[in-house]
Parts: C-alpha cells; structure tokens; sequence
C-alpha cells in the first residue's frame, strides 16, 4: 500500500487559491477514479474536484470556508502500490497538469478555465462563462519570422518559466511572441491575455521589432480581482466593527530609551545564557502593568450595545503579530504576575504558535489591552486600531539615535515614539495623557520597572 497525494490543481488563468466550500467524502471513505472529492470556489465558479484513481480517504487537507494555495495538499488517499508520496514525485504533482493545443483552444473559447485531472484531460466541471473569441493563428512563416527577431534581454533570469495559462501559451504562439520577453501583471508574476495585448501594443507602437520594445515602460492594462476569504476576511470585519463603533483618537509621545536600551544590553550580557536574551517588548509590557495600577480605566471593554464598562485586575496583554495569513493578536495572560523573561518566552512561544497556524482558541481572546508594533518598519508615527471591545492600544515606533539637547549640551540619544489609541467615549483625553506618560517615566528610569 501507498500514500497518493492530490494538490489543488491550477484551474485556470490568475487564480492563486480556492476556498473549499464542500466535501463530498470523509475519512475512511473509498473513493473510485473520477468521483467527485470537493467542491471549490474561485471567484469566477465553482468547481468540483474529481479523484485521478481507487483509494481510501486518510486524511483531508482543509475544513469547508477556508482557503487553499493552487499546489497546496487536497486530500491524502491510501492506494494500492507505490503512490506518489516521495519528495521527487510531490514535485511533480506539483506542476500543472498538461493540457493539449485543442483544449486550451477550447478552454478559450469557453472563457472559463476548466478543472484538470492527473491524466491531463479536462473534467468538465467548471461552469459556463461568456464565450470569448480565440485570436486568429498566424500564418507558420510568419510566427517563425516574428520568432527570430526577439533579440532583447529577458525580463527574467535564465531558466525561470513564465507563469501563464494554456490559452495565453497558445494564443502567444499563434502571434509569434516569446513569453519570456513579457511581464506578466497576474498574481505571482501571472501573464495574461491583457498583458499580450499591451507587448503588441508597445510593439506597434515603433519598438523596433519583435521584443525590442523596452517593457520597463509599457502601458499596463488589466486588473485583479482577489477574494477577500478566511483569515483575511475576519480582520475585514473586525477592523471596520472597531473603527463603525470606536471614536479612536491617538496620542503620540516621544521617548528616551537610551538608559533602557543600556539597561537591556547588561541583563542579556549577564543572564542571556541562563535565562534566555530579552528584547524591549517584555520591558514595554511591564511598564505596562505598572501604569494600568494607576489608570485601571484603560485595562477594560466596553460593551456599547449594553452599555456596560467593565475594568480587569488581571492584565491580559494582546500583542499583535504578522504571519503568513494575517494579523492575529496572541493573548499574554496575567502579565502583571511574569518577570521579563517569563514575558519574552510567552511572546516567543504564542508568535511561533500563531505562525505555525497552532495557536489555540483562547489564546487569541480575551485581552484587555493590546501592544502593536512594526520594529525596525514602524516609522515615526501611527494610527493603530483598537483592538475592540478594549478602548486602549499602544502602538510603538521605531528606535532610533538622534541629537538631543541635554543640560545646554548636545548628545546622541537613543528615542522612540509611543504612538497610542483610546475609545474617547469612556477615556477622556487627559487620562491618556497621563497614561502614556507614566509608561515613559518608567521606560526613561528603568529602574523603577523592578521598584514595588
């Protein structure tokens, strides 16, 4: 017995993922050659998904609403024989399947790309779109002529394929235009049909010849449509719910952190080894703590449909973290009650389970205050969105040295801005004021940071 993985195939011209919006097996399931495993949605259709061979179902490769990568896993089978899960032949079932000249012709004209199985047939099962006319092949002289004046430098490096769809392959030969020679506006680099239509255009237009029009300054024309789906489309919702009902305004204060960053660089220098280094963010959160004893109001929700404030003794730290997907805010449970290192470890384990899609439901809910930062890209100032229902966010700017004026003196400092946000509908200004600038006290006399 063997393993026989089957990839999203590539459906057609500019689409890079699916979402699967039905299966029609499960696991333990034994399916036949050419029966239908799922059903996807592209933005244009959907699609079913049929099975190239005999096998018993071991595993899916996506629950129903989320969104899968063309060559990502589908649906891992158990077949008779060898299979084809080793590392030569997942690359292979990685490429596009092979479509002939007569059905990508068909294709085109059918102005819908259709679904492909492992034996490189069409199966049929994408729906019906608005015909589109196939362009008139050239003449066999002709292409061969247009071909042998495309003496112009590539527009990628020698051995990289162009990334097009069947019809734009054969609609490409048919003019006598090199596809390497044209740039592509697709996802991913994607040639399409409009890209074609510019080259000619550029050509015509006095390029010289076939390719020897410079495409750096082309005309471009066409646009991409992309889904907004899974991930993506719940921070849709929830940034537009928290800017629909939050009234933020931002207050933005500039820092000195050069004792602070001295500070940071002695404790690594001494306990890195033992109890792992430290950056500045574990530093922030405890300064945090420490100001939210003062101002309790900013450590809380606010329910505005039941009109109900509710402040928190424990503090729950959101720290907001890019990954592959999007933006998710990992929770830093009871940070009043960790040490630095404690904190680093937290935020180091949470960021690698929320990368590596592990993260656990509750630990990306229940926070009463969120850190945002961009490190080494986060500029001078920003506007970060509240984290609703919270009504505070710290944001934090990049570091960097600048020449200060100290005691009639000037000196290089090491600064950083706190850019914040509040719900001015129960924070009044002057209580954000206040809080932002006791966590820049604690942050310019670090010292205090470890003084109860």
């Amino acid at each position: 017995m063997g393993i026989h993985v089957i990839k999203m195939p590539d459906l057609g011209e500019g689409i890079a993922e699916v979402e699967v919006v039905e299966w029609h097996v499960k696991p333990g399931d034994v399916v036949k050659e050419d029966q239908v495993l799922a059903d996807v949605m592209t933005d244009k259709a959907t699609v079913e998904i049929p099975s190239p061979v005999h096998g018993t179902v071991m595993a899916l490769g996506g629950a129903i609403g989320q969104s899968l990568a063309v060559g990502a896993e589908l649906i891992r089978l158990e077949v008779e024989g060898a299979g084809n899960h080793s590392a030569d032949k997942d690359k292979a079932a990685a490429a596009p399947a092979p479509v002939s000249a007569q059905d990508a012709v068909a294709e085109q004209q059918a102005g819908e790309p259709v679904a492909v199985g492992a034996s490189g047939k069409p199966s049929g099962k994408a729906e019906a779109a608005p015909a589109r006319t196939a362009a008139a092949p050239a003449p066999a002289p002709q292409r061969a002529a247009a071909r042998s004046t495309a003496q112009v430098v590539a527009l990628r490096p020698a051995g990289e394929k162009p990334v097009a769809a069947p019809a734009v392959r054969q609609r490409a030969w048919d003019l006598g235009i090199e596809l390497q020679y044209v740039m592509g506006s697709g996802p991913a680099g994607r040639i399409t049909h409009a890209d074609l239509d510019s080259y000619i255009e550029t050509r015509q237009r006095g390029g010289g010849g076939m390719g020897g029009a410079d495409n750096r300054y082309a005309e471009q024309h066409g646009e991409q449509s992309t889904p907004v789906i899974g991930l993506r489309r719940k921070i849709a919702e929830k940034m537009q719910e928290a800017k629909r009902r939050i009234p933020h305004f931002t207050y933005v204060e500039e820092v000195d952190v050069t004792e602070l960053e001295t500070l940071r660089g002695q404790l690594n220098a001494r306990y890195g080894e033992e109890r792992g280094k430290i950056t500045l963010l574990p530093l922030l959160m405890r300064a945090v703590v420490l100001a939210v004893r003062k101002y309790p109001d900013v450590n809380a929700r606010y329910d505005d449909d039941a009109g109900i404030f509710t402040r928190y003794n424990p503090v729950h730290i959101g720290i907001a973290t890019q990954t592959g997907t999007g933006l998710m805010v990992p929770v830093v449970r009871n940070a009043e009650a960790r040490d630095p290192w404690s904190s680093a470890a937290e935020v180091a384990r949470l960021a690698d389970a929320a990368r590596n899609g592990k993260a656990l439901r509750e630990e990306l809910s229940g926070s009463t205050i969120t850190i945002t930062s961009l490190g080494a890209l986060g500029g001078i100032v920003s506007t970060p969105v509240i984290n609703w229902p919270e009504v505070a966010i710290v944001g934090v700017n990049r570091m960097v040295e600048k020449p200060v004026v100290r005691n009639g003196a000037v000196v290089v400092r090491k600064t950083m801005n706190l850019s914040s946000s509040f719900d001015h509908r129960v924070i009044d200004g002057m209580t954000a004021a206040e809080f932002v600038q006791t966590i820049r006290g604690y942050l310019e006399c670090p010292a205090t940071l470890f003084v109860e």
